[in-house]
């Protein structure tokens, strides 16, 4: 017997059942860490109305939170890549509590900002772990994996907008804040009891359709490979324009004035807001598997390309038709589903770049590029009261045109010397 068939035979197998309940229990928990990011818009009016800080000032809650969110990841890879996905994500869960909780009783907003903090660690915490986890737990499905487990993130919030809207429209913002910060957490405390990494040595299923590195890339190692720099300058361009829409949809139908028009579409009826963000969570959570699915399939860089354009073309469309209560609905659902796929695209990109052994840590790496574009969303506040929402959609628009390019032109042909060059080292 060969060393390589006697590996194989050492090497544990992978057991379908237990791993999809791996992952379901991520995308449980990424559920419950959405609305910290997408039912944010919600609160933004209300606070202002009762304290009168300013739209700029309260957003700036948000960059806070994305940024700290973000930026924790990497640290908090290293934990899991070392002691395992339960204790890092259990402490995320009580942290995201914590944090509603003390935005339910923010009176300042040094206040406000402190519970932006907490909830980034918290929410960092659970993202960077779940999707790491399941990175490792599916090689043979990268894309869908991720997909599944970041689409507990964008649609997560789906079943709560209402819920949360009319809690605050009849109790008070601070209700929604404290009631469902303390449900979020426990949940997420919870789930984190199962969770498990995967035994050393995973045999899974080979990927034939995509091309997969045989080397695996240590966090030092990525940090200097040119391929980490490029995809985190594409994942700035497209995050920046998808983070923005989603910290200021709110306003910006306020400024179209169709927030509160009576609409009915889907099946769906209520002011045109509501129905636009419960759809948009929805899309956002079903473009993240299928486009992860269909980068299984043609390429990681071919979907890239096919969904960036997509985005530009939405944003386009919405700042010619926006004012229009159903083309807001739609478009700005089409474009939730085609903007969400980057948290699918770039983390399977990113594990068949660098292995699988470290891939917690790489992604979270990769992730920081999020909290850089968080810092443009108050900018987008600025430019759009000096210029108006056209020149913020204007600017976009030309950076996910940019990051479609470079996915076909530059990307694509750098992996290909990459893997060609690991291939003559092997």
């Amino acid at each position: 017997m060969t060393d390589s068939a006697s590996a194989a035979v050492a090497a544990p197998r992978v057991h379908g059942a237990y791993r999809w309940f791996q992952l379901l229990c991520g995308v449980i928990c990424m559920a419950m860490i959405a609305n910290l990011q997408y039912g944010w818009t919600l609160f933004v009016n209300p606070i202002d109305a009762k304290y009168h800080w300013g739209p700029a000032a309260i957003q700036v809650a948000f960059t806070i939170f994305v940024f700290t969110e973000t930026w924790l990841v990497p640290i908090e890879g290293w934990f899991v890549d070392k002691y395992g996905p339960s204790l890092v994500v259990l402490f995320g869960g009580v942290m995201v509590a914590i944090a509603w909780v003390l935005n339910s009783r923010a009176d300042t907003l040094v206040l406000l900002y402190t519970g932006a903090v907490l909830g980034g660690i918290g929410a960092s915490a659970v993202y960077g772990t779940c999707v790491g986890n399941a990175l490792k737990w599916f090689p043979d499905r990268r894309g869908l994996a991720a997909g599944f487990t970041a689409a507990g993130f964008g649609a997560g919030a789906a079943l709560t907008v209402a819920p949360i809207a009319a809690m605050i429209k009849t109790q008070g913002y601070e209700t929604a804040f404290f009631n469902f910060g303390i449900g979020q957490g426990v949940v997420i405390v919870l789930l984190a009891v199962f969770l498990r990494r995967p035994p050393a040595g995973l045999v899974a299923p080979v990927q034939r359709k995509i091309a997969q590195n045989r080397v695996e890339f240590s966090p030092g190692q990525v940090f200097r490979s040119p391929v980490f720099w490029l995809l985190y300058l594409m994942m700035v361009l497209v995050a920046s324009g998808g983070l923005m829409a989603a910290a200021q949809i709110a306003p910006i139908a306020k400024d179209f004035k169709i927030a509160d028009v009576p609409v009915n579409i889907l099946g769906l009826s209520g002011a045109a807001l509501t129905i636009a963000i419960t759809l948009d969570r929805i899309f956002d959570g079903l473009g993240r598997p299928f486009f992860g699915w269909v980068s299984d399939q043609i390429g990681r860089e071919n979907t890239m390309f096919i969904a960036f354009a997509i985005g530009a073309a939405s944003l386009l469309t919405l700042s010619f038709y926006g004012s229009n209560p159903i083309v807001f609905v739609l478009i700005t659902a089409l474009f939730f589903g085609v903007f969400g796929e980057i948290y699918s695209l770039f983390p399977a990109t990113a594990g068949d770049t660098f292995g699988a052994k470290f891939a917690t840590t790489n992604n979270g790496m990769l992730y920081t590029a999020k909290g850089t574009a968080s810092l443009l969303v108050p900018v987008a506040s600025i430019v759009a009261t000096k210029y108006g929402w056209s020149a913020v959609f204007a600017i976009s628009v030309g950076a996910n045109v940019i990051a479609a390019l470079l996915a076909l032109i530059v990307l694509k042909p750098m992996r290909r010397r990459l893997f060609e060059r690991a291939e003559q080292s092997a």
